[in-house]
């Protein structure tokens, strides 16, 4: 990989996820465990802060005052990445002087632009042989043999389950960090994806202003307020797909005819925010709720300086205010059904139909279908059908009924109707049933 690869890298993970959260994981980390983390590019080469407080251990300190030292340690570290990120999980490894350090790949889009890496410690009690193997490991660089002899007797020695759920903490660090970044990766594709429709309808309307001279904005205001009572209405009707549409259509407008201007552009949003949470109240979304989403939103709003970034922005406000919605419709469509049922339960003994029962309940009748069937698991004449053969199993066990009066009593007109029902429900007939019981 050359210099200007490795660059890129860097320059796209700092711009990805904030010096300031990368700090905040690796210390936290670091105190969590008393060994430093650090991130490293795909060379191997520190990219962390020079303010982060962990320092390298006594040992490794000493490798790296010799720049052969620090060379030997960023190749150890660039294997041990590309190693960790060829099977995307954290990578132990015994590094150039001889120590055991692990790391976790840092993959944004696919393509691995660093590594953190943790260490070092020793797995075992230091032996002679392995001060002899230490010997050998730093020979050629310019450092005091007795002191890294006596700073490696010194290190931690850590079991190989510590050591694992380390790198598996490890592991999650780098996940955050890849989680971080790939939001904010997303967050800019969907500004840029913004930008270009913008760019491109603002073109062709300008186009348009060309060829026709003039456009009167009393006409294009009366336009706009049109676009926002059809948008109000869809949100009250809870038309996700329709009122994205249409709030589209409209940032359009407003960013195109105030793009210069950011105080206007913050009015006519304020205004819309307005439209928008009106009718989540109509809807049925609680109003305290809705006030009190509408004082946060208006503080974000204060603290936007970017007309693409309130665009998003916007969109994602339309999306809550939506979810209020959807949440109230739930709760209403709970209550319709418990109110049908409840209203079976008592009247099931006479003529029942969907209509009777769906005004009732003031739904349509095939809306009320729908919901019964995706709530209950079964159709409105289903359930009118089992709440009448539990009934009807109730009366078989009193001697008093015969078949006919427990149909009668059931809504059955049809005895002959009512055995056939039973037994496709029970798998008996009402006489065997019958005789069961008693």
């Amino acid at each position: 990989m050359n210099q200007q690869k490795q660059n890129k890298d860097i320059k796209w993970l700092e711009q990805m996820v904030e010096r300031s959260l990368l700090e905040k994981l690796l210390f936290s980390f670091s105190k969590s465990t008393g060994l430093k983390a650090v991130l490293v590019d795909t060379e191997g080469n520190t990219i962390d802060s020079a303010n982060f407080e962990m320092k390298y251990c006594r040992f490794c300190q000493m490798i790296r005052s010799d720049e052969l030292g620090v060379n030997k340690c960023k190749r150890s570290y660039a294997r041990a990445g590309k190693e960790a990120a060829k099977y995307g999980e954290p990578y132990i490894f015994r590094c150039h002087a001889g120590l055991i350090a692990w790391a976790a790949p840092i993959l944004l889009d696919n393509d691995h632009v660093g590594s953190v890496i943790c260490g070092q410690v020793l797995m075992w009690e230091p032996e002679d042989y392995f001060l002899e193997e230490i010997e050998e490991m730093v020979k050629g660089l310019n450092v005091d043999l007795a002191a890294v002899k006596w700073s490696a007797a010194q290190l931690e020695v850590m079991s190989s389950d510590k050591v694992q759920a380390a790198a598996d903490l490890l592991f999650v660090v780098a996940n955050q960090i890849m989680r971080y970044g790939m939001t904010v990766l997303e967050q800019r594709r969907q500004i840029a994806a913004q930008q270009a429709r913008l760019a491109e309808e603002i073109q062709a309307r300008k186009r348009v202003e060309v060829a026709m001279r003039t456009i009167e904005s009393r006409a294009a205001r009366l336009y706009s307020i049109d676009k926002e009572y059809n948008l109000k209405a869809e949100v009250r009707n809870g038309e996700r797909k329709s009122a994205r549409q249409l709030l589209d259509s409209i940032l359009i407008d407003i960013i195109s005819k105030n793009y210069e201007n950011l105080h206007t552009v913050k009015t006519r949003i304020v205004e819309l925010m307005v439209t928008i949470s009106r009718a989540a109240v109509d809807a049925g979304a609680d109003l305290n709720d809705i006030l009190k989403l509408n004082v946060r939103f208006y503080q974000e709003l204060l603290e936007k300086q970017d007309a693409d970034d309130i665009c998003l922005w916007v969109k994602n406000i339309l999306e809550i205010f939506m979810d209020k919605v959807e949440e109230c419709k739930d709760k209403k469509n709970i209550q319709a059904i418990q109110k049908a049922a409840e209203y079976i339960r008592k009247n099931y003994r006479h003529k029942l139909t969907i209509d009777e029962i769906a005004q009732v309940v003031y739904l349509s009748p095939c809306y009320l279908s729908r919901i019964f069937k995706q709530s209950l698991g079964c159709t409105l004449t289903e359930y009118i059908t089992r709440v009448r053969v539990e009934n009807a199993k109730i009366m078989l066990k009193n001697p008093k009924f015969n078949i006919s009066q427990v149909a009668e009593e059931n809504g059955f007109d049809d005895p002959g109707y009512f055995t056939k029902v039973f037994k496709k429900i029970e798998g008996v007939t009402p006489s065997n049933f019958k005789q069961n019981a008693l």
